[in-house]
């Protein structure tokens, strides 16, 4: 399947209601079927909601090529898991992609190095895009945050060296997170291009988009140093994503001049 040239997605983490997240879905979909970017698969969005409300997304994206995911998945195949939700099961109701990885998993849950490694195998085992999250703990230089997001990069494929897939490669620097403003443009350009760079198990294919404070106008300063933004809680008005969806389009309009 050909990969979009852009990517657009957002989690919606914990923020919305069962019904706030239908609503958002629907106003969601119809910028979908009115985007000829999106439909064509130019620009392609994705979009990670809560375990319970997935079948239900699933269906109102149905008519559209926005992909949906998990925000998470177990680090095993199946078992006494108490509360987990493996991959299997994540694409048995449709879904293609699985968060893992995110700053606020490691840190409130104590996600290692292994359970992350344990879950990108088995989200491409079941045939799920994994949306890996990696960034620096603290700012530094873009050199010194290359090395720690490349040294979390290859720690995640460990159990992923025989498998076959795409990832997407979320750098998220965890001092962005939540910030006022995103990490500045050059930092993002080196640590993203550096990335690109890392070498990758034979059958991984890989493109990095940038989270951490992502908003309109950040996507046209970085161009072609990225494939896309994890947008965050400015996604959380349709109308927003919609101006960022108009943002990519013209960005790849003037690439193709």
């Amino acid at each position: 399947m050909t990969q979009p040239a852009i990517w657009l997605g957002t989690s919606l983490k914990m923020y919305f209601s069962y019904a706030q997240t239908l609503a958002w879905c629907r106003a969601v979909a119809q910028i979908a079927r009115q985007h000829p970017a999106v439909r064509d698969g130019r620009i392609g969005l994705f979009v990670l909601p809560a375990f319970p409300t997935l079948p239900a997304v699933k269906a109102l994206f149905a008519d559209t090529p926005v992909r949906v995911g998990a925000q998470n998945i177990a680090p095993a195949a199946s078992g006494a898991w108490t509360g987990e939700v493996s991959a299997s099961m994540v694409q048995e109701l449709g879904g293609t992609l699985a968060e893992i990885g995110h700053a606020e998993r490691r840190r409130h849950f104590a996600e290692n190095d292994a359970q992350i490694s344990a879950k990108v195998a088995l989200a491409l085992q079941s045939q799920l895009t994994p949306v890996l999250c990696i960034g620096e703990a603290q700012q530094d230089t873009p050199d010194a945050a290359a090395e720690a997001c490349a040294i979390q990069l290859r720690r995640a494929l460990t159990e992923a060296q025989s498998l076959h897939g795409s990832l997407l490669l979320a750098y998220e620097p965890q001092w962005a997170i939540g910030a006022p403003q995103p990490a500045p443009e050059g930092h993002i350009r080196a640590v993203c291009r550096a990335l690109r760079q890392q070498p990758l198990p034979a059958g991984i294919t890989l493109q990095v988009i940038y989270g951490g404070s992502a908003g309109p106008g950040l996507l046209s300063r970085l161009e072609e140093s990225v494939d896309g933004l994890f947008l965050g809680r400015f996604a959380h008005d349709p109308a927003a994503l919609a101006q960022i969806v108009d943002e990519a389009d013209a960005l790849l309009a003037r690439e193709s001049v």
